[in-house]
């Protein structure tokens, strides 16, 4: 699934349900940071580094932990770059090398409407009424779980380029459903503060795709280098 939403260059791996509960042992130093987790936080952090290992052989590059940097980022080997992310039932990585994307961004979520109040907390009002026509012509997506998501995306794109927070409110995103495909399509995400310089030409909008499958909404951002 997120393999559809990156370029050919990228190498996504995947777990659904209890795939992947036999993954390798994590790192000692990975261990230590969920030693107090419960259950389920511990399968969810050891699977998704698990699908990020098997992601590192297939980039030829030795296995070796994913522990977290600045604001929870996780810290790649070096000339990679990458993203990862798990909810109930799915975890996935996406590794590229660094000299293919400037730097990427995945998110996964339930398919289902955000909790009471999460919407108006995240989106402009330019986003919400763009929702509400979606929604309109279109009632079998959850729009707003879909927005969130694609926020989510923008962000783990934006950070490594950044080192800086983006607030949800920071960026303005137009979903845009795919020709004869109501449950794919693009976004853009307007950047409402100055972005990153990337190849010496600062960014005003991030690109990304989103698909709609499996009980999950899953979006993914890949940031070229020109």
């Amino acid at each position: 699934m997120m393999g559809e939403l990156l370029p050919g260059t990228v190498v996504a791996v995947e777990a659904y349900g209890d795939d992947g509960t036999e993954a390798a042992p994590l790192y000692p130093e990975e261990a230590a940071l969920v030693a107090q987790a419960v259950a389920k936080r511990r399968r969810e952090f050891t699977v998704v580094r698990a699908c990020a290992r098997r992601a590192m052989e297939k980039l030829g590059v030795p296995p070796q932990p994913v522990l977290p940097g600045e604001r929870g980022a996780p810290r790649w080997p070096a000339g990679l770059t990458g993203s990862m992310t798990h909810c109930d039932g799915y975890c996935a990585a996406a590794l590229v090398r660094a000299a293919d994307l400037a730097s990427l961004g995945i998110d996964a979520e339930p398919q289902g409407p955000l909790p009471d109040g999460v919407l108006e907390a995240v989106a402009l009002p330019s986003e919400r009424e763009r929702l509400r026509t979606l929604a309109a012509a279109h009632p079998a997506v959850h729009w707003d779980r879909l927005l969130f998501s694609a926020k989510e995306s923008v962000y783990k794109a934006w950070f490594p380029l950044t080192g800086q927070w983006l607030e949800f409110t920071e960026a303005d995103i137009d979903l845009r459903v795919g020709p004869g495909e109501p449950l794919g399509g693009t976004f853009r995400a307007e950047l409402l503060v100055p972005g990153p310089v990337v190849a010496e030409r600062r960014l005003t909008r991030f690109d990304g795709r989103w698909t709609v499958q499996r009980g999950l909404t899953a979006t993914a951002v890949a940031v070229p280098h020109g």
